[in-house]
């Protein structure tokens, strides 16, 4: 039984932007320098650690072909932990990222706990999810969702001191197929030539945001990590 409160619903005031910036050619700590020198003063937030995400799609990829095509109206669902990849993993969250238009939110729920490994297969974990805590009306919005990818990087957190904007910069980005019924991991793709830097603010700082992006010597380019990895696996 997972014994953890609902972590978060999404108000209007959580509405953020992310502007992504993928970058090529620099490794993370040239990226980090250029952060520690901006005029905005960013600084680390918290220490890097490995992010960890299983997404769940439609069989047919709908989230995928929203995003692909751009419509305004688009989410992805995905279950993320942190550190080690293969364990038992007990503190897993849920998350259903929205987006309407540039403007982003999340939900977020306690996951139940599961192993990932050899052992992992998809009918077990979604009998996991119809007998966990999850609410009802969480676990019915879940009934019809299969393995998508999996990936994995490292991300390194920062902020301005007001912690109006934050940064966050993502390497070593590997992208592993999910089987429905067994799973060597042998099938995976490793992208050794790009990075991602985003930026995040809520839409009210949008007005202050030009400066900073001005300041930062890449351009804003329309990215997810959940797309790239579906093209690097499966196309």
């Amino acid at each position: 039984m997972n014994l953890h409160p609902q972590l978060h619903q999404p108000e209007s005031s959580d509405h953020r932007y992310e502007r992504k910036f993928v970058v090529s050619g620099l490794p993370a700590k040239a990226v980090i320098a250029i952060l520690k020198q901006h005029p905005a003063m960013f600084r680390e937030l918290y220490p890097m650690r490995y992010v960890n995400n299983i997404y769940l799609d439609s069989p047919l990829l709908s989230d995928y072909y929203s995003n692909v095509n751009g419509y305004r109206q688009r989410q992805k669902i995905r279950v993320r932990w942190y550190h080690n990849l293969f364990r038992d993993v007990n503190d897993a969250i849920l998350e259903f990222k929205k987006k309407d238009g540039e403007v982003g939110t999340k939900e977020q729920y306690p996951f139940p706990t599961f192993t990932f490994g050899q052992q992992l297969r998809e009918s077990g974990f979604r009998d996991r999810i119809q007998s966990s805590d999850l609410p009802v009306a969480v676990k019915f919005r879940l009934q019809d969702v299969e393995f998508a990818i999996c990936n994995r990087y490292q991300r390194w957190y920062f902020a301005t001191p007001d912690k109006r904007f934050r940064a966050t910069v993502d390497a070593g980005l590997s992208f592993y197929h999910l089987g429905k019924l067994s799973n060597l991991f042998t099938h995976k793709y490793l992208d050794h030539h790009h990075l991602v830097l985003e930026l995040k603010y809520l839409v009210k700082d949008d007005p202050k945001a030009h400066h900073i992006i001005s300041a930062l010597p890449f351009r804003i380019t329309r990215s997810s990590k959940y797309v790239s990895g579906v093209e690097n696996i499966y196309l």
